[in-house]
């Protein structure tokens, strides 16, 4: 059972130029006092076909993690123009938020970014020196990948059975870009098994209401056939079924709460105190 974890991570500046810091308000909870901080990184995937140009954008420590429900404000830099291939400035890429205790990483989320110009004009004739101060990125926000980790926090006892715990092959892939780029694909193929999901179990539906009526005229065309039936017993019983029909499972809405937690204010490569409900604390 892991000792922290993540609620809920919102960015505030989105859309956003594409030279703009990244600012994110992050909730996670804590279930047991900590020894140690908590480290938060931000890394941009900067091409498809190689790790060569990633960037750690910003990280911070967040301590001493208080017991229960924290928030707290990450601002990180815009990426590094002279580390970047002018060629995968614009299009899709990925953006990582990273989370460890004691150089153990146990969560990260991957978010899609879609870089483009700002205007019509330009996306359809794009300069051959790409316009930086034009370009917007757009992060799609709405569809986040988690991935988590077991690990060992502070006692023996909360080790994973298997310790240290596989790292998945995006943090050990060649630089030759063979297989890099394999999170993208995975997420992707999320989003695809998704639709295709929500697709058959739509055609599953279509295919018991084409049974319902299918049944319906069966027992019409038996009515027909024998001729005289009992009128009164057969409307008791279509009357039964129309009130068995009314009686159905009502829908359950959940929705998630936030507590009156209020944010540490922070800056970027430096340390934060985490805020938990109704108390205060000291950010540096």
């Amino acid at each position: 059972m892991s000792v922290v974890s993540l609620l809920g991570v919102k960015i505030l500046n989105n859309p956003a130029k594409f030279s703009d810091n990244y600012h994110f308000e992050i909730t996670f909870e804590c279930l047991d006092q900590l020894q140690n901080d908590l480290e938060w990184k931000l890394i941009y995937v900067g091409s498809a076909t190689s790790s060569e140009h990633d960037q750690e954008l910003d990280s911070l420590l967040v301590g001493p993690v208080p017991t229960g429900i924290n928030k707290f404000m990450f601002e990180a830099d815009a990426p590094d123009l002279k580390r970047l291939p002018s060629s995968e400035l614009l299009g899709v890429t990925v953006i990582l938020l990273t989370c460890s205790y004691d150089g153990r990483e146990f969560v990260r989320v991957g978010y899609y970014v879609n870089n483009e110009y700002d205007s019509e004009e330009l996306q359809n004739e794009p300069p051959a020196k790409p316009v930086v101060e034009r370009i917007r990125r757009n992060i799609l926000a709405e569809k986040p990948r988690v991935t988590r980790f077991a690990i060992k926090w502070d006692s023996e006892d909360s080790a994973p059975a298997e310790y240290p715990p596989e790292q998945p092959e995006a943090d050990t892939l060649d630089d030759d870009g063979t297989g890099y780029g394999a999170e993208e694909s995975e997420m992707q193929a999320a989003l695809e098994r998704e639709l295709a999901e929500e697709e058959a179990k739509a055609n599953t539906e279509d295919v018991e209401e084409d049974n319902k009526m299918e049944d319906t005229d069966d027992k019409d065309d038996a009515v027909s056939e024998t001729g005289s039936e009992d009128l009164e017993a057969e409307s008791s019983d279509e009357d039964e079924d129309d009130e068995e029909e009314e009686v159905g499972e009502g829908d359950e809405d959940v929705e998630m709460g936030e507590g009156d937690e209020k944010p540490a204010t922070t800056g970027t490569n430096g340390q934060a105190h985490a805020v938990p409900a109704k108390q205060e604390v000291m950010a540096h």
